[in-house]
């Protein structure tokens, strides 16, 4: 079975390519894409996979637009952090879904289904529909991060993370037990990803955590800086544009 996979966290998809190959030797991993816009240009010059694994929110927007572009009448399975309760809606003959983190017998009991499907034709995806639903639901923050240490893949969970920052383009995450790891997105993709009501973007190079706050101090020219525990190895100034926006954020 040929599948292509669409995930915008490189760890999650290696993990789901190593499942699929683990539960079956004849899985051919024909792509892994991080975008709408790159899964529209792969069709262009592709066959269509027996099978797409596809994160509902990719890195420009919901996955579900790639199928209102494209040619495809295939099975999917979605990945999703999403309430399992809402997703129930899901459940139609031509997909299925997985809550992340995606576990070994959950994603062979989809593959099982769909080697079923695959003897009755085609199996357009209703993404007007799936849209719909996601659109109507509550917003959903991350909850965990993926992240590599040494050569185990660790789930971070984000009550544990006291801030983001970035360094010579490489992104990383501190946290509350002093602890620091390499992250493989921008701090640009990562601050939507983030509940506003716990976490603020301070400036290009953080975002801190309000439980990681230790002190706040005036500063030159009408701006802000803060201490953080654990400590930053910069000082953390926030400039005076965006001031007023910190302060509403600390009563919140």
């Amino acid at each position: 079975m040929k599948i292509l996979i669409l995930e915008d966290e490189t760890l999650a998809a290696e993990k789901i390519a190593n499942l699929l190959k683990d539960i079956d030797d004849g899985v051919e991993i024909v792509g892994e894409l991080k975008s709408i816009e790159s899964a529209i240009e792969w069709f262009e010059t592709h066959e269509a996979p027996g099978l797409i694994i596809s994160d509902i929110r990719l890195l420009d927007g919901l996955s579900f637009e790639i199928f209102s572009q494209v040619d495809y009448k295939g099975p999917v399975i979605f990945t999703t952090a999403y309430d399992q309760y809402a997703i129930k809606a899901f459940e139609v003959n031509s997909i299925d879904y997985l809550l992340k983190p995606v576990q070994k017998d959950k994603l062979e009991a989809s593959l099982h289904k769909f080697k079923d499907l695959s003897k009755s034709g085609d199996h357009p995806v209703p993404y007007e529909d799936l849209l719909s639903i996601i659109q109507a639901q509550k917003k959903e923050y991350k909850s965990r991060f993926m992240i590599r240490s040494g050569q185990k893949i660790l789930a971070v969970p984000v009550e544990k993370i006291a801030y983001f920052y970035s360094h010579n383009k490489l992104t990383y995450i501190v946290t509350h037990d002093q602890k620091k790891y390499p992250l493989d997105q921008p701090l640009e993709v990562i601050d939507p990803q983030l509940d506003p009501k716990l976490f603020f973007r301070a400036n290009r190079q953080f975002i801190v955590k309000f439980d990681a706050i230790d002190e706040i101090h005036p500063y030159f020219k009408g701006r802000i800086k803060i201490d953080l525990k654990p400590a930053a190895e910069v000082d953390i100034v926030i400039s005076s544009d965006k001031t007023p926006e910190f302060k509403r954020w600390l009563d919140v």
